[in-house]
């Protein structure tokens, strides 16, 4: 197994991301960040706005650098490569089915020398059969970690508040730190540093687009969200975004249901699924009511030239065309694949084990 992931694919920085890391002493900084992470032990990881700046900084980094030790053009035998995780495991609560996140989640923690355990719902009925509380105590008896893929928010946090390890929420119906953490990473790989970029959302007001706009305004990007009417963005969330772009000299956060005046003069522009798992029934009203907000050609046209496309993936045609999804603009490979190293990162970092 190890004689593969030596070849798991790694993006090439772009000559913009060079020069950024060249000019600003890159690995020098990266090791300082990192060290920014000492306080992250023992913590849990449920939103990207629990983290300082500081912490967003070093988790960005640390994914880098696992992505360099352990990714494709790395020098580093991995036979005999760093398995800081040894001894460690992860059991991972999967309400909720994730092709990248189980992937990413299990190959990742091998990298690094641990063990994970996958729990889907025929594995483990959370909070069916037994309490959240119950099952938070048990799984902390015997793991490092407890990882879990939900469908509300409340179970991720039962669970944080009971477990006597740290939690890592994979996704919930509010909250998906990790896919921002990624985002973030292919977007510094693209542009090096994304301070006073502006980033585009056209589509449902999600958990995907909380954490990113939540991440966004924290390095610096300029936040603009199209939705439809009755598909907003959690008002909460969106004050939140409003203080961190204050606080970090940004734009305020700018609004609209057009599709287009969201994206024009954007630098990066993402959408999401617009019928989300549990939400089957409402396909055909949905897909309606996202009349006009599908990602093609004329609607990348509105952005500033050079601007790149973003999808967490998995895609459907209705949401971004062929032509956008498979062109040079987008970086949803490169993203995909970051999900690992930025898990990577977090599972690291909340043993204290970088």
């Amino acid at each position: 197994m190890f004689s593969t992931l030596r070849y798991v694919n790694q993006p090439a920085l772009s000559s913009a991301a060079k020069s950024f890391l060249t000019k600003n002493n890159g690995v020098a900084k990266r090791g300082m960040s990192i060290a920014a992470l000492s306080g992250f032990e023992g913590k849990n990881f449920i939103s990207i706005d629990q983290l300082s700046n500081e912490e967003l900084r070093g988790l960005l980094d640390l994914s880098k650098k696992y992505r360099d030790t352990y990714g494709k053009g790395s020098t580093v035998d991995p036979v005999t490569a760093p398995k800081p995780l040894t001894g460690q495991s992860v059991s991972m609560i999967f309400q909720k089915r994730s092709t990248r996140t189980r992937v990413s989640t299990e190959t990742g923690m091998t990298l690094l020398g641990g063990q994970s355990l996958f729990l889907g719902p025929s594995d483990i009925q959370l909070g069916v059969n037994e309490s959240m509380r119950d099952t938070a105590l048990v799984l902390s008896r015997f793991n490092s970690l407890v990882l879990a893929r939900v469908f509300s928010h409340n179970d991720v946090l039962e669970l944080s508040k009971h477990a006597t390890v740290p939690v890592i929420n994979a996704l919930s119906d509010l909250h998906h730190p990790l896919q921002t953490l990624a985002d973030l990473m292919a977007l510094e790989d693209h542009f090096g540093d994304v301070k006073g970029k502006t980033l585009a959302w056209v589509g449902d007001g999600n958990n995907v687009l909380h954490d990113l706009m939540l991440g966004g305004a924290k390095l610096g990007m300029n936040i603009r969200v199209a939705t439809p009417d009755g598909y907003e963005a959690n008002e909460g969330i969106l004050e939140t975004t409003k203080k961190l772009a204050a606080e970090n000299g940004t734009e305020d956060v700018f609004l609209t249901t057009v599709a287009s005046e969201a994206v024009k003069g954007s630098d990066v522009v993402v959408t999401d699924t617009w019928v989300s798992m549990g939400q089957e029934d409402e396909y055909e009203q949905r897909v309606k009511e996202f009349d006009g907000y599908q990602v093609n050609e004329n609607l990348m046209g509105q952005a500033n030239p050079g601007a790149v496309f973003l999808h967490c993936l998995p895609r459907h045609p209705e949401e971004v065309s062929d032509e956008v999804f498979y062109s040079k603009q987008s970086l949803v490979f490169p993203e995909a694949e970051n999900r690992m190293w930025t898990v990577m990162a977090v599972m690291a970092a909340q043993l204290g084990k970088m």
